[in-house]
């Protein structure tokens, strides 16, 4: 799984995008979404999203992780300050280093573009989903625009297309899902729910 290229590094530790986060892109991405018990966080960067999710359901308990070991070391000394309800561990979202059914939420906030095999990468998070357990996030999905930007900065990428979300997330043990573009289809949120114990869809 690549690491972020030095532009998508500067841009996650910027002060203009870590307020932005905070005050628009995060409630707009978990929208109503209630978490709950042990939640795990897939690409946290420098901790922005995580230090938002801590504060807005102060009984989880957050696993933050990142590919990436400068951005772990970012979001360890941004998270500090929450004590043991945060751990940050180094994963790589297509081979998760947690057991079957460890959480109970997972969260993916503009990481799967990231992710050269991200459908493997999905099949990881349904793995580690408790039943009843949900995947919420958004990220960007195919377009001439991510495929120019993307080609400019020569950070490896495979890009989903809506379609294709949906279509992944179908295959898998979710009980119910949705995949919403926005943004003229540059964008896309997400959410789905992990079936009960041998419950599929």
């Amino acid at each position: 799984m690549p690491v972020m290229s030095a532009i998508e590094q500067a841009w996650c530790r910027s002060l203009p995008w870590r307020a932005f986060t905070r005050r628009v892109v995060f409630p707009w991405a978990i929208g109503d979404t209630v978490l709950h018990g042990d939640v795990l966080e897939l690409g946290s960067g420098s901790g922005a999203m995580a230090a938002a999710l801590l504060d807005r359901y102060p009984t989880i308990r957050l696993t933050a992780t990142d590919v990436d070991p400068a951005m772990r070391d970012a979001a360890a000394q941004r998270l500090a300050p929450y004590g043991d309800r945060v751990e940050v561990r180094e994963a790589d979202a297509t081979s998760l280093p947690f057991a079957d059914g460890s959480f109970d939420a997972v969260v993916s906030f503009i990481m799967l573009h990231h992710v050269i095999d991200w459908e493997q990468a999905l099949a990881e998070i349904a793995r580690v989903l408790r039943p009843g357990g949900v995947l919420v996030g958004y990220d960007l999905v195919e377009s001439p625009l991510s495929r120019a930007t993307h080609h400019l900065d020569r950070s490896p990428h495979r890009m989903a297309s809506v379609a294709a979300l949906r279509a992944r997330l179908g295959e898998l043990p979710f009980a119910a899902s949705a995949v919403t573009p926005v943004l003229g289809g540059l964008v896309t949120r997400f959410h789905a729910e992990r079936a009960p114990t041998g419950g599929h869809r």
